[in-house]
């Protein structure tokens, strides 16, 4: 049996608390070494809750101090690259909240340290791990809905106050509002379901509080791709209405599906069917269930075990995000 990988946690905020650490104190081949948060006292606090040896208060002081393999980057968005850089030059593998950074060009220094270090980034894009993604990820690969032709996602959520977004309505800090709070994930989903289709243009539109310091609370984006394959994304913080509302949609030509209920409907006897296996999404909670898998996956692909996604399609979703921002700053169509 191989040796428990030592795991370093950046970040004592509520991602940390809610995904990662339910899952990681469960979870075989690790060992949480230590955290590290710039409030300390939160941070040993934390420690103290989830029987983690060591606190630290800062990224810097946590490598110094710990003999790790694996960090996990939980930190605001403005502080994602400098502490994948600094993991990285380490020797340390990461798995690093979205977004990976907040540009195109970010990303793409990011991508070139990875592979200067040979060590694996790994972006959390939990939603690819969701069973109901899955399995229309794997009604897609194997050709039974024939090709993908256009992607369509939302995610609707309602933030009663700005006290629970804080850094979130801070462009400088954030680098976006919904759209890339919520739209990133969903337009992932859009193009990893789509197989990584190459995108063309992009036009969008906001509802932008706060001038050009704010952020956007909602927003839309239209992709265009080679070929004529299309995504639209719409997100809000401020959705009114029963609870919160996440799906994504896929229209092909010999069939559809989407998540949120899981259905995949295909034509059988001239009659539109829904073929989704049942009780296919089980009943474990579908988000500790995506971190689960997605945790799996990375450990996998540290070990070597599995092949890790692809960080080239990061930076291609940043050039589409740097392009929904140019077109919704500018109110024009943006091509990528």
């Amino acid at each position: 049996m191989a040796d428990p990988l030592r795991v370093g946690i950046i970040g004592a905020g509520a991602i940390t608390q809610v995904g990662h650490l339910p899952v990681l104190r469960k979870l075989k081949g690790i060992e949480i070494a230590a955290i590290c948060d710039s409030d300390v006292p939160k941070a040993r606090a934390l420690a103290a809750r989830a029987g983690i040896p060591d606190a630290f208060e800062d990224i810097e002081e946590l490598l110094g101090a710990e003999s790790l393999e694996v960090v996990v980057i939980c930190t605001p968005n403005h502080l994602h690259e400098p502490h994948v850089i600094a993991a990285l030059s380490a020797g340390v593998h990461v798995l690093v909240e979205r977004p990976l950074a907040l540009s195109v060009a970010s990303a793409q220094r990011i991508l070139k340290e990875s592979q200067k270090r040979n060590r694996l980034v790994m972006v959390g894009m939990n939603h690819r791990y969701r069973t109901d993604v899955q399995m229309v990820r794997s009604f897609v690969q194997s050709g039974e809905l024939g090709e993908i032709q256009s992607v369509r996602g939302s995610w609707h959520a309602f933030r009663p106050t700005r006290a629970q977004l804080g850094w979130r309505l801070r462009r400088n800090e954030a680098g976006g509002g919904a759209l890339l709070d919520l739209g990133e994930a969903v337009l992932d989903l859009g193009f990893w379901l789509a197989n990584d289709p190459k995108p063309t243009r992009v036009s969008a539109t906001f509802d932008r509080q706060g001038g050009d310091k704010g952020v956007e609370q909602s927003g839309s984006a239209f992709v265009v791709c080679e070929g004529g394959q299309s995504i639209f994304v719409d997100v809000t913080w401020h959705h009114i209405g029963e609870g919160e509302r996440f799906g994504v949609g896929v229209r092909a030509s010999k069939g559809s599906a989407g998540i949120n209920p899981l259905q995949v409907w295909k034509e059988l006897n001239g009659v539109p069917t829904d073929v989704a296996p049942t009780g296919a999404t089980g009943k474990e909670n579908p988000f500790l269930a995506s971190y689960r898998a997605e945790w799996a996956h990375f450990i996998a692909s540290v070990r070597g075990e599995a092949k890790p996604p692809r960080l080239e399609e990061q930076v291609t979703l940043h050039r589409v995000l740097d392009a929904i921002y140019r077109s919704g700053d500018e109110g024009r169509e943006v091509t990528v």
